[in-house]
This record gives structure tokens, sequence and C-alpha cells, in this order.
């Protein structure tokens, strides 16, 4: 058996500053993860923004299909996780927002030292993302260089494929993604994780989308008729719900 190259996975967790300008956004979370096919072995690396700042977050709530039914705001503080409830009339003034700008400015140093150690480290050459051009634009500003990087954005492909924009969530439904102990499973694979990524593995997290969207990647791409099928049966369903209301 020959060498397969390892697959590499970037997600990245961000947001709106509480209170700032709507088209600013800041980087709460980075994870990478990597997959060595050879040994079914996974690594993931995380970095968590230390800033004493909020920011909103946007969470889907979901039904038992993966269709996106609500969207919550939160406002969590990227420090010491604590959430609180979003106020949409809360804005701050202009020397507030300055006083966010330079307790933010220090983590563009934070995050470019991150990849490119974790680019060294694992010799990574080609990134899978979902969804994932704004996680790369917030990266290249904080001086990350994706210039020699092969990006590849499986909702895209998967788009191209089946004329149809899937959210990780729906995708998640399809291959029946699930962590049971220490293994990640789904219809067709099961890999194990070390206890030191299985820390990481925190539902809603960079890490926990990570390993969804790997999961997702394998079924696709090893079980491929198998995948298209479930993901026609799954669209089957959420259109029968929406004719039926």
């Amino acid at each position: 058996m020959g060498y397969k190259r390892n697959i590499s996975i970037l997600e990245v967790k961000y947001g709106n500053l509480y209170g700032g300008l709507p088209n600013f956004f800041a980087i709460a979370e980075i994870s990478i993860l990597v997959f060595e096919p050879d040994t079914n072995r996974i690594f993931v690396e995380t970095w968590h923004n230390q800033a004493d700042v909020e920011y909103v977050s946007v969470i889907a709530r979901t039904d038992e299909l993966g269709h996106t039914i609500d969207r919550v705001k939160e406002v969590v503080n990227m420090r010491n996780g604590r959430v609180r409830a979003f106020d949409e009339n809360h804005v701050l003034d202009e020397n507030e927002i300055g006083r966010v700008y330079y307790k933010i400015r220090p983590s563009q140093n934070a995050i470019r030292g991150f990849m490119l150690k974790n680019f060294r480290k694992y010799g990574i050459e080609e990134l899978f993302t979902f969804d994932g051009r704004r996680d790369v634009f917030l990266c290249e500003k904080a001086g990350v260089n994706f210039r020699r990087m092969n990006i590849l954005d499986l909702q895209r492909e998967l788009n191209s494929e089946t004329n149809y924009l899937f959210s990780l969530n729906k995708l998640a439904k399809v291959i029946d993604f699930r962590m049971e102990g220490s293994y990640l499973r789904s219809n067709n694979l099961e890999f194990w994780l070390h206890p030191i990524a299985g820390k990481q593995m925190i539902e809603g997290s960079a890490a926990w989308d990570a390993a969804r969207l790997l999961l997702v990647q394998q079924e696709y791409q090893q079980h491929h008729g198998d995948f298209l099928m479930k993901a026609q049966l799954l669209l089957n369903k959420i259109t029968q719900r929406k004719q039926s209301t």
C-alpha cells in the first residue's frame, strides 16, 4: 500500500465585537485537525483568543433533520467563555471601540504564529474548509500566508455535485456523526481519538466542527455512492416536512 497524503482541516470561530462595527469580525478560536490515512491517527491543534473582549456568537438551532429553525445570538467573553444575553441596542462609543480594538490587536501575532507553527509541524500544503472564505480571509488579515496552500472548500464541492447548499449540521445528520467514548463514528467509519484530541471535542467548538468535517469528507470520498444516497434521503424528508406544514 502506497503513502496516502494527510488530510488537514481548518475551522475558525469568529464574530462581531459586541457593540462594535458590524463589518468587523474577530477570531475567537482556531482548530487545525490533521488525519493520517495510513495510520488512522488524528491530531488536533487549537488556539483560543485570550483577549478580554466580548464578541457575538451566532448559534443555529436545528431540528432532528439538521434543518435550521432559528438563529440565536449570544455574547461571549473570549478570555473566560462567559455567556450573556445579546442586546441589539448595545453600541460602544468611539473611545470604547478604540479600547476594545487595542485589546484584540495582539491576537494578530498569536494567530500568525499558531498557523505557521502547525503548517511546518505537519507539513501542511493542502487545507479543507467548509464555507471557509471568511475563515481564510480573517487569517490572512492576521498575516497568515496561504499563497502556496491548496485550499479546498468541501461545501462548494458538494454543491457542484448535488446542486444543493448543504450546511455542516445537515451533513452531520447524513453521515450520522457521533462521538462515543474515545471514538468518532459515522455510517461507515470509526476513528479512535487520543485523549489529548478527545478533550478538545466539545460540541460547538472549532475542534468539534473540524471533526465533523473530517468524517463528512471521508464518507464522501470513501463511500461516495452511499453518501449521495443518504444525502438525497435527507433532502426528501426535509421537502416532505415543508410540504406538510
